[in-house]
Formats: C-alpha cells, structure tokens, sequence
C-alpha cells in the first residue's frame, strides 16, 4: 500500500475540515457579539433578565430615575 497516492485527498480532507471548523467558529463569534449587542439594547429598554431578583431590578430602575 502506497499512502503516497493518496496524500492529495488526505491533504484536501484536513483542509476541508479545517476550512468547516473555521466557518462554524466564525459563525458562533459574531453571533455572540450580535446577541451582546441585542441583550445592551434590550437592556437600554428596560427590559431585564428573568434571572435577575426583583430587588436588583428595582435597584437598577431606581438609578436610572434619579
């Protein structure tokens, strides 16, 4: 068995791979600046988060006002 005639495709494989795994991680990156920059708007709004406690966002609301 020769691995020499096959080294094209093995080569076009991992830069196939590569060029996917790139593209996907790209993807991920601006789509978590986009959903930062989204929840900042939201934020801006007055929308909270159902995580934060009542009080914190009475707190936040609070400074807002004054």
């Amino acid at each position: 068995m020769e691995a020499v005639t096959h080294t094209g495709f093995i080569i076009a494989a991992y830069a196939a791979a590569g060029a996917v795994i790139g593209g996907l991680t790209a993807w991920v990156m601006l789509d978590y600046r986009a959903q930062l920059r989204h929840l900042a708007e939201l934020e801006k709004r007055g929308v909270t988060r159902r995580s934060a406690s009542r009080a914190e966002a009475a707190a936040e609301q609070a400074k807002e006002n004054a």
